[in-house]
C-alpha cells in the first residue's frame, strides 16, 4: 500500500518520503519538516507509532498538516487522532479520489494556515509601536508608554484630536499583546445611532426589534480571545454607558431581546478627541465608566506641538507615494517645507497625508513647490500661490528610521544617557572644539528659546520680537536652516 500510494502522490506532482519503519519515521518528520503527512496509526501490529507522528509533526513551526489512515475497529483511535489535531482519516480500504480529494483538502488547508501566519506577523511588523513615525520627545514618551502597557490586560484610554493617529496606537497595543493571533475589532461608536450600535456592540436574539429575522453575534462576541477598539467612546448614550460598564465590571454582555449572560473576554481599548471631565461635569458621562475606561491614559500630542516631526513625516509619506508614481525620490522646496511647517495643522497627520498625497499627485516632475500645496493651507499662511520659489533650493529630507531608531533620540544612548559621541570631550580628557557652524548653531537655539520664554511660548509674538516671519522662526527652531 506505500508503493502504490507513493506512486499515486508523485504522479500528482507531490515530493514524497516514505517510511515503513514506525521510529524512522518519527525521526523524519522533524529532519524534514514535511507540509502534509499521511499515516497509518500501526505501522506494525502492536505500536500505534502513528499518534506519536502525529504529535511530533503538530509540534513544528508551522505544524504540519496530519492525515490518518485506520483499518476496521480502530475508528476510536482515529477519533482520538482528530481531538490531537489530525485534519481528516481515511478508512481501509479506501478509494483512490477519495485519498485525492483529502489530499487536495489538506493541503489547502495548510496553505491557507501558513498564510494566515504569514499575515499575522507583517501585521504584528506593521503595527509594531517602533513602526509610528516621530523622534519628537512627546511621542517618544508615547512610544516608551506603549511598549510598557503593550502586554498587559489593562483597559487603555487613548486622548488625542482628530487624525493624530489614535487607532494606530490602538493596533500597536493589539499586535504588541499576548493577544495578537486574535481578532482585533475596531469601531467608531459616534458612526451609528443609539439602536444601532448597541446591536452591533452586544448582538441580538432573533425577533428582538423589526427586522430581526436572525440571531445575531455582536463585536464583543467577535473579538473574543482578542481586543475591541471603541473609537470616539464618549458620544456613547446613557444607557450604552451602563451596559459597556457592566461589560467592564463581569466580564459578561446579554444581546438585545435576551436576558441570558454571556462571557466574553475581551480586552477594551477605547478613544476620545474630547475631554471627557468636562461631559462628566455637563452630566452626560458616567464618572464610574470614565475611571473604568481611563485604567492607564495615553495621551498623543498634537502635530503643532511637534513640528520637529514634519519633516520626517512628510519624509514618510513621499516615501510611501513615491514607489506608485516615480522611481526617482521626491523633493521639496525650501519654501514649501517652511510652509508645511509654519502651518498649524488642526486635521494633524492625516491632513498632513492628504495633503502630502495631493502635491505629489499635482507637482510637476519631483519637486514639489508652494503652488503644489492646498490652497486652504497657502490662504490661512497668507502665502499666494504664485510666489516663487526655486526648485533647486530643496530642504533636506530626514531619512525615516528604522525599527529600532525611531525609540531613541538622536541624542540618546540605548540606556537614555547621553550618547558619548555628543560630548565636548574625546574620553581622554581633552577638550574638542565643536565646529563653528554647530557653535553658531547651539548659540541661535538659545536665543530663540530666550525669546519664546518672554512671549510665553507664542510663536507669532516670538518672530514679531526677532523681526523674522514666522515660517523663517520654525525653520531656525527645527534645524533645517543653513549657515554660510
Amino acid at each position: 500500500m506505500l508503493q502504490t500510494v507513493s506512486e499515486l502522490l508523485r504522479q500528482e506532482g507531490h515530493e514524497v518520503i516514505p517510511f515503513t519503519n514506525g521510529p524512522d519515521a518519527v525521526a523524519a518528520v522533524t529532519t524534514h519538516a514535511p507540509e502534509l503527512v499521511i499515516t497509518d496509526l500501526y505501522l506494525d501490529k502492536t505500536t500505534a507509532h502513528g499518534l506519536e507522528i502525529l504529535a511530533r509533526a503538530r509540534e513544528l513551526n508551522p505544524p504540519a498538516t496530519v492525515i490518518v489512515i485506520t483499518g476496521f475497529g480502530s475508528i476510536e483511535t482515529a477519533v482520538e487522532a482528530m481531538k490531537n489535531g489530525a485534519f481528516d482519516y481515511l478508512e481501509k480500504p479506501f478509494k483512490v479520489d477519495e485519498l485525492k480529494l483529502t489530499v487536495q483538502r489538506a493541503l489547502s488547508y495548510s496553505a491557507a494556515i501558513s498564510e494566515t501566519a504569514f499575515l499575522r506577523k507583517q501585521l504584528k511588523k506593521k503595527y509594531h509601536f517602533s513602526q509610528i513615525i516621530g523622534t519628537s520627545p512627546a511621542m517618544q514618551e508615547v512610544f516608551k508608554m506603549v511598549e510598557r502597557v503593550a502586554n498587559t490586560e489593562s483597559t487603555i484610554l487613548i486622548l488625542g484630536e482628530s487624525g493624530t493617529g489614535k487607532e494606530l496606537i490602538a493596533r500597536a497595543l493589539h499586535y504588541n499583546s499576548q493577544r495578537q493571533f486574535a481578532p482585533f475589532v475596531p469601531i467608531n461608536c459616534s458612526a451609528l445611532p443609539e439602536n444601532l450600535l448597541e446591536s452591533e456592540l452586544f448582538g441580538h436574539k432573533r425577533g428582538a426589534f423589526t427586522g430581526a429575522i436572525n440571531d445575531k453575534k455582536g463585536l464583543f462576541q467577535e473579538a473574543d480571545g482578542g481586543t475591541i477598539f471603541l473609537d470616539e467612546v464618549g458620544s456613547m448614550s446613557p444607557v450604552l454607558q451602563s451596559r459597556l460598564l457592566r461589560v467592564l465590571q463581569e466580564r459578561e454582555i446579554r444581546r438585545v431581546g435576551d436576558n441570558t449572560p454571556i462571557y466574553v473576554n475581551v480586552r477594551v481599548l477605547a478613544a476620545t478627541n474630547e475631554p471627557l471631565e468636562q461631559r462628566i461635569k455637563d452630566g452626560t458621562f458616567r464618572e464610574d465608566l470614565y475611571y473604568r475606561l481611563n485604567v492607564i491614559p495615553i495621551h498623543l500630542p498634537p502635530l503643532r506641538e511637534r513640528t520637529d516631526d514634519i519633516p520626517l513625516l512628510v519624509a514618510h509619506f513621499l516615501q510611501q507615494k513615491g514607489h506608485a508614481r516615480s522611481s526617482k525620490p521626491f523633493k521639496v522646496t525650501r519654501q514649501a517645507m517652511d510652509a508645511l511647517s509654519a502651518y498649524q495643522w488642526p486635521g494633524n497627520v492625516r491632513e498632513l497625508e492628504n495633503a502630502i498625497e495631493r502635491a505629489a499627485t499635482l507637482c510637476e516632475g519631483e519637486v514639489i513647490r508652494l503652488r503644489d500645496l492646498p490652497p486652504s493651507i497657502l490662504k490661512k499662511l497668507d502665502i499666494s500661490p504664485d510666489t516663487p520659489d526655486e526648485p533647486e533650493d530643496t530642504a533636506t529630507l530626514p531619512a525615516v528610521p528604522s525599527a529600532n531608531d525611531s525609540l531613541r533620540t538622536s541624542s540618546e544612548n540605548g540606556n537614555g544617557a547621553p550618547d558619548p559621541a555628543h560630548a565636548n570631550g574625546n574620553g581622554n580628557g581633552h577638550h574638542t572644539f565643536k565646529p563653528l557652524k554647530s557653535f553658531l548653531r547651539d548659540q541661535e537655539i538659545t536665543y530663540l528659546s530666550r525669546a519664546l520664554e518672554q512671549c510665553g511660548g507664542d510663536k507669532e509674538r516670538a518672530a514679531h520680537l526677532l523681526g523674522v516671519s514666522l515660517a523663517t522662526l520654525y525653520r531656525k527652531l527645527s534645524g533645517d536652516d543653513k549657515h554660510e
